[in-house]
């Protein structure tokens, strides 16, 4: 019994004393924090996402896997998996930090379970603050839950009819 304490105990004290640099959740907290007034003020309708998506320049980035994004996305977006996002990936598919990107996750559009199946915590959510972590200003999301056969919205993939 005392040597299975004193282990716990000295796992405990090595993991404590070892911190990992690349795994920082205060400054993830911090990045929430910091980043939840301009989220909101970012997050547009769905009138408001077709008049960017329109707007020479502009991005739309389809985060969600790549089975996903091949079966049902935003007609115009390009695909880069979340689980993918480096500095080097981000910028094949964003010209430059100051470019306006569109983002919208599974949680926008109901509908259809199989194409886009509702996530407890939205893609939308850490896509949002890891472009902003990587220097990207200007990120936009698609605000509303939008109904997949009523949306004004255009889409493209292997199952659009």
């Amino acid at each position: 019994m005392k040597i299975i304490r004193l282990l716990l105990c000295t796992t405990a004290l090595a993991t404590a004393e070892a911190p990992n640099p690349k795994i920082d959740f205060d400054h993830f907290a911090r990045l929430t924090g910091e980043l939840a007034q301009l989220r909101e003020s970012r997050r547009v309708s769905e009138d408001e996402f077709l008049r960017l998506a329109n707007e020479p320049g502009t991005v739309i980035l389809d985060a969600r896997s790549p089975e996903k994004y091949r079966q049902l996305h935003v007609k115009g977006a390009v695909h880069l998996n979340f689980a993918d996002f480096t500095e080097a990936s981000l910028a094949t598919v964003i010209p430059t930090k100051t470019t306006r990107v569109l983002i919208y996750c599974n949680n926008n559009f109901e509908g259809a379970p199989n194409l886009f199946p509702s996530k407890v915590i939205a893609l939308n959510l850490p896509t949002f603050l890891t472009l902003h972590g990587h220097g990207y200003t200007e990120v936009h999301e698609l605000g509303p839950l939008l109904d997949i056969a009523k949306t004004k919205i255009p889409f493209a993939g292997d199952s659009v009819k």
